[in-house]
Formats: C-alpha cells, sequence, structure tokens
C-alpha cells in the first residue's frame, strides 16, 4: 500500500463497504430467485468491482476470494450449473471475509487468505465452467453500484480494461501473489459498443469529509444561540430597524439551519440494507423459515443517528426470529404458514422518525415474564403483582433479564434488551413493547431526526431554567396550588377524570415547596404512560443547541445534557423517562435513586 496515495485506498474500502451491503441484500433476494438473469449479473458485478479495485491495490486475498465467486456466478449465469444451497453459502461465507478483510485493511493489517476448503468448494462448483472467461462486456450496464466509478463510462469498456490490466498484472485469470495460469483460448472476436457522443454526465454529488459537516453543524448551532439571544434583548431596546434585522437573521438562520440539516441527513436504508443478509444467515442458525419484509427505506435520519441505530436494530432482529417466531412444526400445529414475517419499518412523524421491528411469532406472555423476573431477583413478588401487562413487558428491558432456559450463541446470556433501551434514550429516543401472544410482537422506537438542536419547552424555578423536550409535552395546565391525590402511596392528579402521577420538580430537585404560590403543570409523555410534572413558571418554546454535560454531572438520572438559552444562562436538559423513574414514590425515593 505504500506506493498508493492514502486518499485512493480511502476512496476504495468506503465503496467497497457500500457494494458489500448492497450485496448481503442481493444476494438474499437471488437465493429466492436464483434463475433471476438481472439478480445474477447485479451480484457479479458487485464481487467483480471490489475485485477491480483490490487488485489495483495489491490486496491479493480480495481478489483471490472475489475470483472464485465470479468463476461460480459465472457458470450460473451461463446456465451450465445453476446456484444451490452449497453455492450461496459460500458466496455468503465470502461476503464475511470480506467485511474481515476490509476491516485489517483499515487497520493497516495484512487480510487473511480465505479458507482452502471455501475456495475449493467454490472452483469444485465451477467444474462445468468452459475453458475461458466469458466476455464481460456482455452484462447490461443497469443496477451499476452506488458509487462506482465504473458508472459514467461503458460496462464493457471499463471491465474489459480492469481485465487486461489483471492479466498483465498477474496473468491471464490470475489473482496478486498467485502463480500466473495458463492463457486461455481466446474468445470470439466482437467489436465494443461505441459511446455515444456527448452523453457524459456530471456528477452531482461531492464526497466530503464527515468533520467538515460536523464543524459546519457546530457553527450554525452558535449562531442559532446568537440568534435567540438577539431575540431575547431585542423587546427592550425598542428599534424598527433593529427589529427588521433580527427578523431578516432569523428567517436566514433558520433557512441555514435547515439546508446544514439537510446535508447530514441519509436514508436509514443504509443501515437496513445489512438486515436480509443478517436475517438469512439467524434464521439458518436456528433452522427456522424466515422472510424479511423493509419498508419505508428512502426515510432520512440524520447520519449519526443512523449509525447508532445499528446496534439496536440488530438486537431487535435476531430477537424477533430466534425468540419471536416458532419453528416450523410449532407454527404448522398453531395454524400458521411455516414461514415466519419480520417487517422493519420506517416513516417520518413531524420532526421525529418512527421505526418499527415487529413479527408474526408467538407474542410476550407477561406472565412468563413476571415469573422470570420474580425468579432471577429482579423485583419482589409484591411489586410484580402490581404490574399491569404492558408494565410487565417492559420488565424485559431489565439488566440481566432473560426467559431462556439454555444459553446459545444468539441470546440467553441476559443481554441485549436493557442495551438496546439505553442506547435509544442516549440518543433522546424511546422504545415500546407492543404483544399478543399467539398473533407477534412489536418493538416501535421513536427517535428525533437530529441529535444537534433540539426544540424545547423551557421551564423556571426560582432563578434556574430547564428544558424539556418539546415533543414529550402533552399540554401545559396553569392552576391554583393544591392538595394532591393520594393513591397506594403515591401523589396523583386527578386530570379530566383521569388520575395522573405527580412529580414535583421542586421536590426532586431537594429545594423547599413554597407554600401559596402557584404553580404550573406541564403534562408529559413518557412511553405509553403520562404524568405531571409541576414548576414554578413555563417560559416558552425555544431551540436549543444540546451540548454534553461536565463531567461532575454526567451519570445523574435525569438530566440528558445543557444548553445556553436566550437571555445567556444555562439550562439542563431533563430526561423525561429518568424523571418520572426516580420521582415516583415521593422525594425520599427520588432522593435515594439519584
Amino acid at each position: 500500500m505504500s506506493a498508493i496515495p492514502n486518499d485512493i485506498a480511502a476512496d476504495f474500502l468506503i465503496e467497497a463497504r457500500e457494494i458489500l451491503d448492497q450485496l448481503g441484500e442481493q444476494m438474499v433476494a437471488l437465493e429466492h430467485a436464483p434463475t433471476d438473469r438481472d439478480a445474477l449479473n447485479a451480484v457479479f458485478r458487485g464481487f467483480h468491482t471490489i475485485k477491480g479495485g483490490a487488485g489495483f491495490l495489491d490486496f491479493g486475498p480480495m481478489v483471490e476470494i472475489c475470483h472464485a465467486v465470479e468463476d461460480r456466478l459465472n457458470v450460473a449465469r451461463d446456465g451450465t450449473v445453476p446456484m444451490d444451497a452449497d453455492a450461496f453459502d459460500g458466496a455468503q461465507q465470502s461476503l464475511d471475509l470480506l467485511v474481515d478483510m476490509l476491516a485489517a485493511v483499515s487497520n493497516n493489517e495484512e487480510p487473511e487468505h480465505a479458507p482452502a476448503a471455501l475456495l475449493k468448494s467454490l472452483r469444485d462448483g465451477a467444474r462445468g465452467f468452459v475453458t475461458h472467461m466469458p466476455t464481460l462486456s456482455a452484462k447490461p450496464a443497469a443496477d451499476k453500484p452506488v458509487g462506482s466509478r465504473a458508472a459514467a463510462s461503458s460496462d464493457g469498456d471499463i471491465e474489459a480494461e480492469f481485465e487486461a490490466m489483471l492479466d498483465q498484472l498477474h496473468g491471464a485469470g490470475g489473482v496478486p501473489g498467485a502463480v500466473p495460469m495458463p492463457a486461455p483460448a481466446p474468445s470470439p472476436a466482437r467489436q465494443p459498443k461505441a459511446p455515444a457522443a456527448n452523453t457524459k454526465v456530471e456528477d452531482p454529488t461531492v464526497r466530503v469529509d464527515v468533520r467538515r459537516l460536523d464543524a459546519m453543524v457546530d457553527l450554525v448551532g452558535e449562531l442559532v444561540l446568537a440568534r435567540n439571544r438577539l431575540k431575547t434583548i431585542r423587546p427592550r431596546l425598542r428599534d424598527e430597524d433593529l427589529d427588521r434585522a433580527v427578523t431578516a437573521l432569523d428567517v436566514a438562520t433558520s433557512r441555514l439551519q435547515s439546508a446544514v440539516m439537510m446535508v447530514r441527513m441519509q436514508p436509514v436504508g443504509r443501515v437496513f440494507a445489512r438486515f436480509p443478509k443478517l436475517a438469512r444467515d439467524v434464521a439458518r442458525q436456528v433452522s427456522k423459515s424466515v422472510e424479511l419484509e423493509i419498508v419505508g427505506a428512502e426515510t432520512e435520519l440524520d447520519r449519526n443517528l443512523v449509525e447508532a441505530l445499528a446496534d439496536p436494530l440488530v438486537h431487535l432482529v435476531r430477537n424477533a426470529i430466534d425468540h419471536g417466531i416458532e419453528s416450523p412444526e410449532a407454527r404448522r400445529a398453531a395454524g400458521k404458514p411455516e414461514q415466519g414475517t419480520v417487517r422493519l419499518s420506517a416513516q417520518q412523524e413531524g420532526d421525529h422518525v418512527s421505526i418499527e421491528v415487529s413479527d408474526d411469532g408467538a407474542g410476550i406472555d407477561p406472565e412468563k415474564i413476571r415469573r422470570s423476573a420474580i425468579k432471577k431477583g429482579l423485583i419482589d413478588s409484591d411489586a410484580a403483582a402490581r404490574l399491569t401487562s404492558d408494565e410487565c413487558l417492559n420488565l424485559i428491558f431489565m439488566a440481566g433479564f432473560s426467559t431462556r432456559s439454555e444459553v446459545s450463541d444468539l441470546s440467553g446470556r441476559g443481554v441485549g434488551m436493557d442495551v438496546v433501551q439505553s442506547k435509544i434514550r442516549e440518543l433522546s429516543g424511546q422504545v415500546q413493547i407492543h404483544s399478543e401472544v399467539g398473533r407477534g410482537s412489536r418493538f416501535a422506537i421513536r427517535v428525533p431526526l437530529t441529535l444537534a438542536i433540539l426544540p424545547t419547552l423551557l421551564i423556571e424555578l426560582d432563578d434556574d431554567v430547564y428544558a424539556l423536550p418539546l415533543v414529550r409535552v402533552v399540554e401545559v395546565l396553569a392552576h391554583e396550588r393544591i392538595e394532591p391525590l393520594w393513591v397506594d402511596g403515591q401523589r396523583m392528579l386527578d386530570l379530566r377524570d383521569q388520575p395522573l402521577p405527580l412529580i414535583e420538580l421542586r421536590t426532586w430537585l431537594g429545594l423547599p415547596p413554597e407554600h401559596g404560590a402557584a404553580t404550573t403543570c406541564v403534562v408529559l409523555q413518557s412511553g405509553d404512560a403520562r404524568f405531571c410534572l409541576t414548576v414554578d413558571r413555563v417560559r416558552g418554546r425555544e431551540e436549543v443547541v444540546i451540548k454534553a454535560l461536565p463531567r461532575t454531572l454526567r451519570g445523574l438520572a435525569g438530566y440528558a445534557g445543557a444548553s445556553l438559552v436566550g437571555d445567556g444562562r444555562m439550562a439542563l436538559i431533563l430526561d423525561v423517562d429518568a424523571l418520572l423513574r426516580t420521582g415516583l414514590r415521593g422525594s425520599s425515593s427520588a432522593g435515594r435513586d439519584r
């Protein structure tokens, strides 16, 4: 690699990862329709593009495995030896190895060669292959992998040049570091298709370092803070020219903020593309038949959130197949089709994105969850008896919870679902469970479009200001201070004949109450539950730039971040879910939990 410029190698790694993500999805589609020539060609082009780039950079092990897969795909494309289960298993294993090889190259390590048994299996499967390689330019030009540099030119010309270059470097059909093979018999001559004149289309995209985008977002955040400051002091100055200038700045800042946020947006399909292969591999491992449906892959989300959601979604899809979908025998006995269905969907809802993982499996039995939690000592029997069915379902998010009696490579160790909830909360989102025994389960995730700038409701307590995520605010009620109801030892507020838990922010913070003072009640949403938070005053809505808490405050339950507000004061952003969890059972309980 020392003779290759770093930017060329970096471009190859990025492009190869994108192609491998696509290949995982394309291979699953091909396995469902092995004779689909378009699918075969698309898969072949993916491996061929990686082989060409790896050959140029002299990554021998990558070229070797791609070449072996190409040989097997070629005899399937010409109808000599159709793709079978062994061929698909070998191709899928090759994808996994290529991912590992790319990781090694990224770490400046030498990639290991593919196992000899895998290479032999692929080559044995191609024994019906003619003694020469089919002319690669015969493939149609459609479905070129995203980001391929060959997209701007004729398929035949570019691919023929790649093959010629590899043949010159390593011998016809050879790979870097291998002994050159004898030259194959010449193929019948064919005139390459002449490219149409003046048909070159300029690439409308440009690849930008993510750090530059992050710097732009930070600068826009500072501009938003300055705008908020000007809007706060404007009423005191009473100057018409200043009013017009601030109004113009407000409009321009909002448009710039929106434009910069759009640059960071990526379709969630970038994450979804890896799941068809994951579902296929997990289903085969647990001997189940599962179809994965993907809906809304074009839904866009902040790139940081797209990547951060990958691990939680992996847990949920694995669990849906391993825990949710029954065995073929059990499904037949229940009158269901042998093949189960897992559905992964996404859609935008205002300034949030909703992502769901659902299945048509056995569902989750709340009573089984209750008994398992008691047995593991995660909750005492009295507290468990008071839980509703929905509250029992939420016990699976407790660390160490599992209903499996045996431990496998996929599940049973009591880790995973608590990580899912923690990760989603770190993203200022929430996850809810909906399940029906015998019908299936649905995990609904809701996250903001971006984490950089957050619409909030500002509240005040004495001279301090706090921020609540606006998406969690249901309504604001101004009322004279009243005595709360007490139900089972918990303070409640009777809101239109609906008792809601009542949490006083003063009590939660350990501050003395202001007797006789008027208060304001903010109704908040946490999952499926609602509760009331009493504060001194509500200041109004304001967009804030989220900043990480100082190290001394990190880890405190109830706080999600901090920001500067328009008047220059620092506001702590409250974590609504943790506020409810730690605020129940009175101030003494809150003090112990915190």
